[in-house]
């Protein structure tokens, strides 16, 4: 009967980080050469030859077993001794909880070399022209043009409320049918004009100012962006409007903008204030 409440409250008891784990067992930290990733502990078994050790780390870094060099380090971060035979326990070497194995990855091709396992800017993203997926079939774009050409009026919340059984939605602004829209306000708005759009006093420089197929009635402005606050890259339904990198476009409305002395916002730029100003 001892023997079962002594299982009982050791199974019941408050979890101190040291549950269900056994005498031969030890938590460790792991860091790798080539990784900044900070690992989860692991738990090790004092009886694992270095050699099978290698094996589950490897599951863990990606490293190749026949690649690594194990140093074993102190709470810290001071090196203890290398776990050089792989043959050894590794009790053989006195690891104790909140000691950290550090993996060295030998191999120059390894996949944890230069980043690979973490930076994702160093992997080529799939791009896809607008003339490509002009080509696809049963596109939304092409599903969203005939929606369109059905009903000027259109709109996915539209959609989804027939789709639902809903009370249509009360459009918030009437289709624009004046294709001098906006004309007298776009008159004072000139190619080279720095300026600053709302919402966001974004800041940018003017690119274009005129009508564009494809875009509702009117007239309106391309901006090329300091910063990569845009929607495109000066193009409207894969035709070409004015040049700019990819993000930093946008066509808005001329009453959406103001221009003038807007210069680019220099983030580092001291505000000089005097020393009796917080």
């Amino acid at each position: 009967k001892d023997d079962v409440d002594a299982l009982k409250a050791y199974v019941t008891g408050a979890d101190s980080g040291f549950a269900c784990q056994s005498d031969s067992t030890v938590r460790l930290h792991l860091t790798h050469s080539n990784l900044k990733a900070k690992f989860m502990e692991i738990r090790l078994d004092m009886h694992s030859t270095i050699e099978s050790v290698k094996v589950k780390l490897s599951f863990h870094c990606g490293t190749n077993a026949g690649s690594m060099v194990l140093n074993l380090l102190d709470e810290e971060g001071n090196m203890m001794t290398p776990l050089w035979d792989d043959s050894k326990k590794l009790g053989f070497y006195s690891p104790r909880d909140g000691c950290t194995i550090h993996i060295i990855d030998t191999d120059p091709t390894s996949a944890s070399t230069g980043g690979w396992l973490e930076d994702t800017s160093l992997v080529e993203k799939y791009k896809m022209s607008d003339e490509e997926y002009n080509k696809r079939e049963k596109t939304y774009r092409k599903w969203k043009e005939q929606k369109l050409k059905d009903d000027a009026t259109w709109t996915l919340e539209k959609e989804m409320a027939i789709r639902r059984g809903q009370p249509l939605p009360t459009p918030a602004v009437a289709p624009i049918t004046d294709p001098e829209h906006l004309a007298t306000e776009a008159a004072t708005i000139k190619v080279g004009d720095r300026c600053c759009v709302d919402p966001g006093e974004r800041r940018g420089i003017v690119k274009f100012v005129g009508k564009i197929d494809g875009l509702p009635l009117g007239f309106w402005v391309g901006v090329h962006y300091d910063e990569p606050l845009g929607k495109n890259d000066g193009s409207v339904k894969g035709k070409k409007i004015f040049d700019c990198p990819s993000g930093y476009g946008g066509f808005i409305r001329p009453d959406k903008l103001k221009t003038g002395d807007f210069p680019p916002i220099d983030e580092f730029a001291s505000d000089d204030l005097g020393e009796d100003e917080l």
